[in-house]
């Protein structure tokens, strides 16, 4: 067997055959990274047969005269073979260190438990502790269980099952949520497709809590759409709507504040006081009518076109859909536009065929004080499981270069305050 340099041809006829995919393993992801200043290289194991066996895309990035290596998600080979995983890794030592590459860093799609948080229920994957002794018998280095955003990619994962029916799929959902997504509806939100200029939404929307750039998204699309492999929706509310379905709540709640006075004035000392509490509640549901009326009146002749309100980049893998990015304005949140969105594009998605929607990254959901417990709450309500995955793996391939690396850290912490 022997380690070489792949096309992307070669590279995506092997990843399309391998039973674990990942869209961060493609040629596409490997176009969008170099964009953002990374090298990229294709390698794979070639046995006698003149077979690929293995392979992977590295990234490799530069900082302060420094070059590290990421293979996103792992390596592209049976990690449970063991010589095979030994081989590979010993060849990738040579590779990466005889260009001066001090380290590689995966976080493999290697999965150790698997939470159900509806049944209360978690179960811990039986090959994991044998994977976990493979990589640290080939000198990987664990750099821990984390429980936040700490490592490459997320730790955590949340995944809704596409596999049953329809009317299921909307009843798993809690109840809330079920409710604020008919609400939504209703209040004349509707759901499009966006092109590569309509980004901007997602941009916007997303640049306080996420460092990539528009080019980011913009370059996403453009190379992921080469083979029909992304997906840019967005929620609009259409204000000339909104303002009707206002209009006619507040003159539905004016007919029955008129009639309860009138209930009211007419009652004998046995009805007066539950008509009068009936005419508070009801008077206080009329003022909130009327603060609506005058704040949808605004919105319509500040924004006749509609405003956009969410979005989301979503990416087709196989037969899974994965949320790259979304977003939300947050001065709008009370639409629940988001919740909205992502239950069409379930919809959406069952409907094509997909097996998984995966909702992204959340936060160990065992920890009693979470800052991230809105955004846990906010996925495991759309009823998704919690693949907790192995977390980073570190493995140095130039000791020399390495040992400087890093003595020179806190040098490199001191210049990036």
């Amino acid at each position: 067997m022997v380690l070489t340099e792949l096309t992307a041809t070669e590279f995506t006829r092997f990843s399309d055959y391998f039973s674990t995919h990942s869209f961060y393993q493609t040629e596409y992801y490997a176009s969008v990274m170099q964009n953002q200043g990374f090298e990229s290289v294709f390698l794979g194991i070639i046995n006698e047969k003149k077979q690929i066996v293995a392979a992977t895309l590295v990234l490799i990035d530069k900082a302060h005269n420094f070059k590290y290596a990421y293979a996103p998600r792992g390596f592209l080979l049976d990690y449970s073979h063991f010589e095979l995983f030994q081989f590979f890794t010993k060849e990738i030592r040579k590779y990466l260190g005889k260009r001066n590459v001090i380290a590689i860093k995966l976080n493999p799609y290697i999965l150790r438990y698997t939470h159900e948080p509806w049944k209360h229920l978690t179960r811990k994957d039986s090959n994991y502790d044998k994977i976990f002794d493979s990589f640290k018998k080939l000198g990987y280095r664990h750099l821990g269980y984390n429980h936040f955003f700490e490592a490459l990619k997320p730790r955590y994962e949340a995944i809704i099952d596409l596999e049953i029916p329809e009317y299921q799929l909307f009843q798993n959902i809690c109840k809330k949520f079920r409710t604020k997504i008919r609400g939504a509806e209703r209040n004349g939100i509707s759901i499009h497709i966006g092109t590569v200029e309509d980004l901007h939404y997602l941009y916007l929307q997303t640049k306080k809590k996420y460092p990539r750039d528009l080019r980011y998204f913009e370059d996403c699309y453009r190379y992921f759409q080469k083979e029909n492999k992304i997906d840019f929706y967005y929620a609009k509310l259409n204000t000339a709507e909104y303002l009707k379905v206002i209009t006619k709540k507040y003159h539905l709640q004016e007919e029955t504040c008129l009639k309860l006075t009138q209930k009211l004035t007419n009652s004998k000392d046995s009805t007066r006081e539950k008509y009068l509490n009936q005419k508070i509640a009801s008077d206080k549901l009329f003022d909130q009518y009327q603060k609506e009326l005058i704040y949808a009146t605004n919105l319509l002749r500040n924004y006749p076109d509609g405003i956009v309100l969410a979005s989301t980049l979503m990416i087709r893998n196989y037969k899974e859909v994965y949320l790259l990015m979304d977003g939300y304005d947050f001065q709008y949140k009370k639409f629940n536009a988001k919740h909205y969105l992502l239950w069409e594009l379930c919809k959406k998605y069952k409907r094509e065929g997909f097996f998984k929607f995966n909702l992204g990254g959340m936060t160990n959901p065992d920890l009693q004080k979470n800052p991230y417990k809105g955004l846990n709450l906010f996925k495991t309500g759309f009823h998704a499981a919690i693949m907790e995955y192995m977390g980073d793996m570190e493995f140095i391939t130039n000791n020399a270069l390495y040992f400087m690396y890093r003595n020179s850290l806190p040098f490199r912490n001191i210049l990036k305050k």
